[in-house]
């Protein structure tokens, strides 16, 4: 089975003139229908290793749904997700058969969970609301936006194709399988493109868009760099961030699919289109051009080529993707800023708290945010981010000195350039800039002793089980067998083990406080 859908993809893609060089092997796997690609010799940098034209790539401007699709006003992720069900719809008719009967039918992310398997497995992780937030925009999403085309007598929609299952399946192939081509065309499926696999740091081929009627030999100093070169510009995978907010900016869209980080699209043909595949091709400039695969390291024989999603920890990966990675460098974890408070009240009052709060946010200090929600990251190293220790350092102030950089604070409100105003905060504007020294000057006993509770507080909402009890669940689970217990362990560890880290800079800070004892110096606030 596995051999017979290969061999169909690749006429598949000699029909579209999409063109892989004899030096890639693409490989399936016969039990899991995995997909791989190898180099069959050695492979060189710059070596142009494949050509995809874009008429061939899954778009809403190719699709013959596009005429449906734009009468009724639908954009962005949610529109291609309606052309991957529309294709799929049409079977062995849609003129993409050959590449949608490869890959496989949903990718496996957590969207794609039930809900007693993500409270199970992603409890205490940053996907954990994520996800279910996730679940139930998606489905209004698709009562508002694709239920109507299901009643509508002349397009005559058949619902097994256009239902909640089938468009959460065309949402986790396009988080996990879509580009950014370009302007006109916007996010779209890339054929060939989107059967490497990731690896972290590890990128052998790079996808450019070149003009065809360039010379296709590979100037290593033009691929990849900015659209205004003429060699070509960087296609990347349409979700690369790796931050907290972008988690959750990707999970849904408004009423017409947009999501806040999509890039604007422009504005469809003036001239009539009648919904069938021609003539798309001389729509625009871009429309010239053709994608390019070219190689940016060295890959012997044998080896598999890689392409890499961007930099991104495993709450990113495990969200778009489905998998994650042990000891990934790009792994954060993030305190609430309700979380901060929750421990700030815990030893003063709830007004006390909040005073505190208002007088950081005078200094023009604020957290990450996202959507409705502020937090702090912790880095791969257990490093806190700055504001973080500037917040716990003002909680902590003795009452007269608070009292004091209150007044000053609010005397010299509304005349931020003055002088008076600097001198007032001029040792925290150093610890802003990350000065090593300033931020040494905020970890004081109390700063330290509340990072380690913070740390206690967050590693409590993955339950009662300790990270020795995870670490030895994932030495004895298999992945082939069970790969969302495996890689939600692996999201789990690598962040527990980040709040161990942070618990160590910590006791490094108490142990350096003590050290420097009676010479260290105190921040002022003057």
């Amino acid at each position: 089975m596995a051999t017979r859908k290969l061999r169909a993809f690749k006429n598949w893609m000699k029909s579209q003139h999409v063109e892989c060089s004899d030096a890639l092997d693409v490989v399936v796997t016969t039990n899991s229908s995995a997909v791989s690609v190898r180099a069959l010799c050695d492979l060189n940098v710059g070596d142009l290793v494949a050509t995809i034209p874009k008429e061939s790539c899954l778009t809403v401007k190719t699709s013959g749904a596009r005429q449906m699709i734009e009468e009724s006003e639908l954009e962005g992720i949610l529109a291609l997700a309606v052309v991957i069900m529309y294709e799929r719809s049409l079977g062995p008719l849609s003129p993409w058969f050959g590449y949608l009967q490869l890959i496989p039918y949903s990718e496996p992310i957590p969207l794609l969970w039930s809900l007693s398997q993500i409270d199970s497995l992603l409890a205490g992780t940053e996907l954990h609301k994520i996800v279910k937030d996730d679940k139930a925009l998606i489905y209004e999403d698709w009562k508002e936006c694709i239920e109507p085309l299901l009643t509508s007598v002349s397009l005559q929609l058949k619902a097994e194709h256009f239902g909640v299952k089938e468009y959460l399946a065309a949402k986790s192939l396009i988080a996990s399988r879509s580009f950014e081509i370009d302007d006109y065309h916007g996010c779209g499926m890339v054929p060939l493109a989107d059967l490497f696999n990731h690896k972290t740091g590890a990128e052998d081929v790079h996808f450019t868009s070149s003009y065809a009627e360039l010379n296709n030999d590979a100037d290593n100093e033009n691929y990849g760099n900015d659209k205004t070169h003429s060699g070509g510009e960087c296609l990347q995978r349409s979700d690369l961030e790796s931050s907290h907010s972008e988690l959750d900016d990707d999970a849904h869209s408004d009423k017409h699919g947009n999501d806040d980080n999509e890039p604007t699209k422009v504005n469809s043909r003036d001239e009539s289109i009648s919904g069938s595949y021609s003539e798309f091709s001389s729509a625009s400039e871009d429309d010239l051009t053709v994608l390019e695969m070219i190689m940016v390291k060295k890959v012997e024989a044998g080896a598999e080529v890689f392409n890499t999603y961007g930099s991104l920890g495993n709450a990113a990966l495990l969200h778009r993707y489905g998998f994650a990675e042990p000891d990934n460098q790009y792994d954060i974890v993030n305190l609430d800023l309700e979380l901060v408070l929750q421990w700030s009240s815990s030893r003063f009052s709830h007004r006390y708290s909040r005073r505190r709060l208002s007088l950081w946010r005078k200094l023009d200090y604020s957290g990450c945010v996202s959507q409705n929600s502020e937090y702090f990251e912790i880095s791969f190293d257990g490093e806190p981010q700055v504001e973080l220790l500037i917040l716990l350092y003002i909680i902590l102030l003795p009452e007269e000195v608070f009292a004091e950089l209150d007044l000053a604070v609010t005397i010299t409100s509304g005349f931020e350039n003055s002088e008076g105003f600097n001198l007032s905060k001029k040792d925290i504007v150093l610890f802003r800039e990350g000065v090593e020294s300033s931020n040494n000057m905020l970890l004081t006993d109390g700063v330290c002793v509340a990072l380690s509770g913070l740390a206690d507080i967050r590693e409590s909402l993955y339950g009662s089980n300790h990270l020795e009890d995870d670490i030895k669940t994932l030495n004895y689970c298999c992945l082939v067998k069970e790969p969302k217990i495996y890689y939600s362990l692996v999201l789990r560890i690598s962040e527990r083990r980040i709040l161990e880290k942070l618990r160590c800079y910590a006791s490094a800070g108490a142990i350096m406080q003590t050290k420097g004892g009676k010479t260290r110096k105190r921040a002022k606030f003057e």
